[in-house]
């Protein structure tokens, strides 16, 4: 598990949450160059970098804030713009041996990271659940996915 969150969000709301949930630091994409930032932060790039959404920009921030070595998760599937597809540096991806990970949910059985967090009070499940829902209101929940109006888990509790 890591150490130390760095989170890149459009939102002001949405890093506020990433504060409160325990990023050491937290960046304005519309305000300042990310990678400049998470390269300063981190000392020179990041372990590992995360992108959720899918985006040309978002996708390309998440690889070139890398260190050497680094590993780049994508999570996210693309939107209809890309179409599947986004341009990678594939050169420096080569030259700084990046790895370039695809992955979609959790195949992995083991928790015990995770659970430490939480046991260690670093990680509140909770608090990242943003509303529990009703399964007829799934289609709306994809609804405010697609616009990127949703800043946590919408959990279905009532079928």
């Amino acid at each position: 598990m890591m150490d130390r969150t760095c989170c890149k969000f459009t939102s002001h709301q949405k890093l506020e949450i990433a504060k409160q949930e325990g990023a050491v630091a937290v960046a304005n994409a519309r305000k300042e160059n990310v990678v400049e930032a998470i390269k300063e932060i981190t000392k020179g790039g990041a372990h590992v970098g995360l992108d959720a959404l899918g985006i040309k920009d978002t996708v390309l921030n998440s690889v070139l804030s890398l260190r050497k070595g680094g590993r780049h998760v994508q999570v996210g599937l693309t939107t209809s713009e890309e179409g599947g597809f986004v341009s990678l540096p594939v050169d420096l991806i080569t030259a700084s041996e990046i790895e370039f990970v695809g992955s979609i949910g959790n195949p992995h059985p083991d928790y015990r990271g995770l659970m430490s967090l939480i046991s260690s009070g670093r990680l509140n499940p909770k608090r990242l659940v943003e509303r529990e829902i009703k399964l007829e209101d799934v289609n709306a929940v994809f609804e405010n996915m697609s616009q990127y109006n949703t800043k946590g888990f919408n959990v279905i509790t009532k079928f």
